[in-house]
């Protein structure tokens, strides 16, 4: 099921999320639905905060269909960086709850991730490029930062500014 994802500025955007505790058939359904809405929405990673939940849980697929690979949807849960690498990577960056809204952000080039999927299997994973990017992104979602707070203030209030106006230009169609 297709989840709303939610649209900055909203508090629970900045709020941080809960460890997961039991592995259950509703979580395994938010899994799946958070798949189905990032792919729908089109993006290439999605965090559980983005529809309203505060449990740290990401989903990501950062293969594009022009790719002639086949999709490779990751669903972690309590994904944390154990280690990044000194070399930085800028990529600019958008997210689902800002929508139409990139900038360039500089962050780690590699990280390696560790995380639990829906099986309650451990796993431990190196990632570089445009995967370290979004990993790395959607974990900043469970600790309730946004992909602008890396921005100067200036440009960080002029996208919010915009936020509010799409948000009240939505709320009126």
């Amino acid at each position: 099921m297709k989840r709303p994802i939610l649209i900055h500025p909203d508090p629970r955007l900045k709020k941080v999320s809960a460890e997961v505790a039991d592995i259950d058939d509703d979580l395994r359904a938010l899994a799946d639905d958070m798949l189905e809405t990032m792919y729908e929405a089109p993006g290439i990673g999605l965090a559980a905060p983005q529809v309203g939940l505060l449990t740290r849980m990401i989903v990501m697929d950062c293969v594009k269909p022009e790719d002639e690979r086949p999709p490779r949807p990751l669903v972690m849960i309590n994904p944390e960086v154990v280690s990044a690498s000194e070399e930085r990577n800028v990529y600019e960056e958008g997210c689902l709850s800002i929508p139409e809204q990139y900038a360039d952000v500089e962050r780690p080039a590699e990280v390696e991730v560790r995380w639990i999927d829906v099986d309650g299997k451990e796993h431990r994973e190196g990632f570089d490029g445009l995967w370290a990017t979004c990993v790395q992104h959607e974990i900043d979602h469970l600790d309730g930062k946004l992909f602008i707070d890396y921005l100067k203030p200036l440009k960080r209030q002029m996208i919010t500014r915009k936020m509010v106006k799409f948000k009240k230009e939505r709320a009126r169609a």
